[in-house]
């Protein structure tokens, strides 16, 4: 999700550029299947063209590449591979860009066998870049800023900064307005308590304790509860003053919720990148990551991190012990000095 992310505002540069030089040019994208209504709107179906439900790209290939990884030998995954490559021929791409550095990623761009490939000089996986044809050596320290140079590469021009473009599904914007209505819910902040893994993770029963604070301002929490993380809802159930409320939406829900956050609240995870890109001002509270390379971009933030805190992307399943010196006071006072940002008048 924050590859997909981080690789929008470049890509919306793009096609931005190309809708003025040369309309009739069209992008496709390689996609996990479950990353796809970041892409796409979920209710716009198979069928339908670029528009606001489909902003950036004209053509999604769905790429079960983690089913692949379980299964590398069934006779189905082979099916599926020479099925993929086949439609990535198909399309007969000119160019073909790798914005995620990975070997499986460069792999699969080569099947589509476009004259360019292009790709950082220095990928996150080095053994990536053999496959690249045209290797890009990058200085920007974000990763947004380091895919902008890599496309910059396709036209040989220096396109500016885009706020990315994310689908607009009406289903999921009229479920959102009904689910706020029922619970009363007006002004909101979206808090994340789950990452990627424990290391990342600051402790939920903070989160809860945040939310607690906020209702006493007026400003109720809407919880984002991701696959797999149910237990983290119960830390939250303790203190009915709160005005919490978790949420187990999908992708096209959370980005109608997200769109109408007043602040969002967590750490280096897919949806703090999603509440950047919509532009909705962020707390983000960092740990082992880096935020100076994989922080909040393109809105206002206050970043929270322990100066003792080092990049490791262990996957260890422990908070790490900077990020637990990170106190609820420190989140709270960073909230509220976005939220006074806000109101001050323009």
């Amino acid at each position: 999700m924050g590859d997909i992310l981080h690789a929008l505002p470049a890509m919306t540069a793009l096609r931005a550029a190309l809708d003025r030089n040369e309309p009739a040019s069209r992008i496709g994208w390689t996609v996990e299947p479950q990353w796809a209504p970041l892409l796409r709107a979920d209710s716009m179906g198979e069928a339908g063209e670029r528009g606001p439900q489909m902003p950036i790209v004209d053509q999604l290939h769905r790429v079960p590449a983690k089913d692949w990884a379980r299964r590398p030998l069934s006779l189905a995954t082979l099916r599926e591979v020479r099925d993929l490559r086949s439609a990535l021929r198909a399309q007969h791409y000119d160019v073909c860009i790798d914005l995620q550095g990975a070997i499986r990623s460069a792999w699969i761009g080569r099947m589509a066998k476009a004259p360019r490939m292009i790709g950082e000089a220095n990928p996150r996986e080095p053994l990536a870049r053999w496959l690249f044809r045209q290797r890009i050596a990058t200085t920007g320290v974000h990763v947004v800023e380091q895919a902008m140079e890599v496309v910059n590469a396709v036209l040989n021009e220096s396109l500016p900064y885009s706020a990315p473009a994310l689908p607009v599904d009406p289903a999921a914007e009229n479920w959102c307005d009904k689910w706020l209505a029922e619970r009363g819910v007006e002004r909101f902040a979206v808090m994340n308590p789950g990452a990627g893994w424990g290391a990342k993770r600051w402790p939920a029963e903070r989160y809860a304790a945040v939310a607690v604070e906020l209702a006493r301002i007026g400003l109720a929490s809407v919880v984002n509860i991701g696959p797999g993380e149910s237990t983290l809802a119960h830390a939250f159930s303790v203190d009915q003053n709160a005005r919490t409320f978790p949420m187990s939406g999908s992708i096209g829900e959370l980005i109608a919720c997200t769109r109408r956050a007043s602040l969002f609240i967590g750490g280096d995870t897919g949806p703090l990148h999603l509440a950047a890109a919509l532009n909705i001002p962020v707390v983000g509270i960092y740990g082992p990551t880096n935020p100076a390379r994989n922080g909040p971009y393109g809105t206002r933030a206050v970043v929270l991190r322990h100066p003792a805190s080092k990049r490791d992307h262990t996957r260890r399943s422990e908070p790490e012990a900077g990020l637990l010196t990170i106190s609820v006071d420190n989140v709270l006072e960073a909230s509220q000095q976005i939220l006074q940002q806000q109101a001050a008048p323009q």
